[in-house]
């Protein structure tokens, strides 16, 4: 029954989430008509996918290349931090959120202009983005069987209650978990440094940053103060050039009147 709940929960999970409760129905009335009850219940317990995790199936089913990519690039993340290589560290923190917006990018696209534009790309980043930071998540983006997206807030665990899971059958249950031992505390402690070093990496990058910006911008606007100046000085040397030449023709002319007069 395995193989087959897999192959039908990666047809439900790439469909779209309008498409879900009517396939859903058929591959029970199928599993039924096979007399297997038993295949058809846990068919029935799959859930609707939100438009959000249903981008990130469908990238995780077409493209699953650039979601190789972005695993590649998690384990790069995690090894920078567990190593703290700060300066490999900042780099690979400026392509995460360049690979996360074009993964996001690309999803929509898949989605087909039916959609129109009103897709939660955030939702999908932010799903993405967890993925990076949580093995756990990349697993399960890779699978593409979300059917919730989900947020990393930056600190311990990723909020399991943003996510749900399927594993080729119902939602699993994640155990309780016993209290940690000495070791495992030192490793949280440990992870909770790290995290916290790679936090302040990244916030003293985007403060270079912001101060980069800063400079760029008051150069800009001094640029722009000079050439304003430059061009009402060239104005100001065009105005007095026509004023001595009609001074000039003022005392030619009163040269000639006198003149005149003998």
């Amino acid at each position: 029954m395995e193989d087959a709940l897999s192959a039908v929960t990666a047809r439900l999970y790439s469909a779209s989430p309008e498409e879900f409760i009517a396939l859903r129905a058929e591959e029970v009335a199928k599993a039924r008509q096979a007399r297997d009850t038993a295949l058809a219940a846990a068919i029935g317990k799959l859930r609707k996918p939100t438009v959000a995790a249903w981008l990130v199936n469908r990238l995780a089913h077409e493209r699953p290349d650039l979601v190789g990519e972005l695993l590649t690039l998690a384990e790069q993340l995690r090894t920078a931090q567990r190593e703290l290589r700060g300066a490999e560290l900042r780099e690979l923190s400026t392509r995460r959120r360049a690979t996360v917006s074009a993964l996001a990018r690309e999803a929509t696209r898949l989605a087909g202009p039916a959609r129109g534009g009103n897709l939660p790309v955030a939702e999908v980043e932010a799903t993405l983005a967890a993925a990076l930071a949580d093995p756990e998540v990349a697993s399960a983006v890779r699978q593409g069987n979300l059917t919730k997206a989900l947020e990393y807030t930056g600190f311990g665990e990723t909020p399991r209650p943003n996510l749900r899971l399927v594993h080729g059958g119902p939602s699993t249950v994640t155990p309780i978990r016993s209290a940690p031992d000495e070791s495992e505390r030192e490793r949280r402690a440990e992870a909770r440094r790290r995290e916290d070093e790679r936090r302040k990496a990244e916030e003293e990058h985007a403060r270079s940053v912001k101060q980069a910006r800063k400079e760029l911008m008051t150069a800009l606007q001094q640029l722009s103060d000079a050439e304003t100046a430059k061009a009402e000085a060239e104005r100001a040397v065009v105005s007095a050039g026509k004023a001595v030449r009609q001074a000039e023709k003022r005392v030619k002319l009163a040269q000639d009147a006198l003149a005149d007069l003998g």
